[in-house]
């Protein structure tokens, strides 16, 4: 071996003792900075207990004022929802709570990100945690909190262009017993024909009280569409077109929903469909709305808008329509997304 081979050899096994070394370092930094993050979520914060505000009637939602309780999960009283907020100790990308429970989805970022779906207890402590297959988008807890169903992406990280993303949609026991079960596996029945196409993709799930039924969108050939659930069937039907990011009013009358119409790709309109008489109500929001509604009460629909933050960091805010299309939208919440709302004994 002569003296130029040698040094090509030394050089690159530094080359690689020196690459594992910074893999070590950044790893070790992530590791700190995910334990730091962990910390900072069990860390108290000033303020009202939580469980005081969980008591009553409330509004559950991820905080984005910027801060210490930024991504944490929040409750307001909904008799005072502009008062002051309780954080509870759990951080989320994406939230949804019933009166016991509540389903924390969290994309924790480090040198390698995990996805992941957390079941929390009354009192916010994880009970049950399991991997998710990419960004968190959706997540609903049926109405006695005995299931929820959670949408993340695959690939791409938007609803704008259907067939231009992929999703997972797994609808799972709160609770000990049962098996998750995917909605790509579920019969699609489209217009009276079944649906084997491999582009198709299910989202944004909404309960019926029966814990049977429920309702969803699906997307495939470039449609979306409103299809009701069986979870015995295993079954999806189509009920009509354009529909996105279902939402079941208390009463179980009728769907909130976006829709997109004419509009331009990535631009939605709020509406409310009766299941009944299958008519459909434009709500008075003329802004561009991308999220799955929340209904108040039966006459008000409550969703999130992005807002510019300070410093580049994501807020948004709550707001609340009419649900007969008039009146005008309201600023329900400040620097709030992912609202739930939860009535103790309801």
């Amino acid at each position: 071996m002569n003296t130029r081979t040698r040094v090509v050899i030394l050089a690159a096994i530094v080359a690689v003792a020196v690459a594992g070394a910074v893999w070590y370092v950044i790893g070790e930094r992530n590791e700190q900075r995910s334990a730091d993050r962990s910390a900072a979520a069990e860390a108290p914060l000033p303020g009202i207990d939580p469980a005081t505000v969980a008591a009553v009637p409330h509004l559950a939602f991820r905080s984005t004022t910027l801060g210490a309780g930024y991504g944490r999960l929040a409750l307001v009283a909904l008799s005072d929802p502009a008062g002051p907020r309780a954080i509870a100790p759990a951080t989320c990308d994406r939230v949804y709570s019933r009166a016991s429970v509540a389903v924390c989805l969290v994309a924790e970022r480090g040198l390698v990100t995990k996805y992941h779906a957390d079941v929390l207890d009354a009192r916010w402590a994880v009970t049950q945690s399991a991997p998710v297959a990419g960004l968190p988008s959706r997540a609903r807890i049926s109405p006695d909190g005995s299931l929820m169903a959670t949408t993340t992406f695959v690939t791409g990280d938007s609803y704008a262009s259907p067939g231009a993303f992929s999703t997972r949609t797994v609808v799972s026991p709160t609770g000990d017993g049962g098996e998750p079960v995917e909605l790509e596996q579920f019969k699609l029945l489209v217009n009276g024909k079944a649906v084997t196409a491999a582009d198709r993709n299910l989202w944004g799930v909404t309960f019926a009280r029966d814990n049977r039924t429920f309702y969803a969108t699906a997307a495939t050939g470039g449609k979306t569409y409103l299809v009701r659930g069986d979870l015995s069937a295993h079954t999806l039907t189509s009920i009509r077109e354009d529909v996105e990011c279902p939402s079941l009013s208390p009463d179980g009358s009728r769907i909130a929903f976006k829709k997109h119409g004419s509009l331009p790709a990535g631009q939605w309109r709020l509406a409310v469909y009766d299941l009944g008489s299958g008519k459909e109500t434009v709500l008075a929001e003329t802004h561009s709305v991308d999220d799955q509604a929340e209904w108040l009460d039966d006459t008000t629909v409550l969703y999130g808008m992005p807002r510019s933050g300070q410093n580049g960091a994501a807020t948004a805010d709550v707001w609340a329509v009419p649900a007969d299309g008039s009146g005008a939208p309201r600023l329900l919440v400040e620097n709030a997304w992912s609202p739930a709302v939860v009535r103790p004994g309801g």
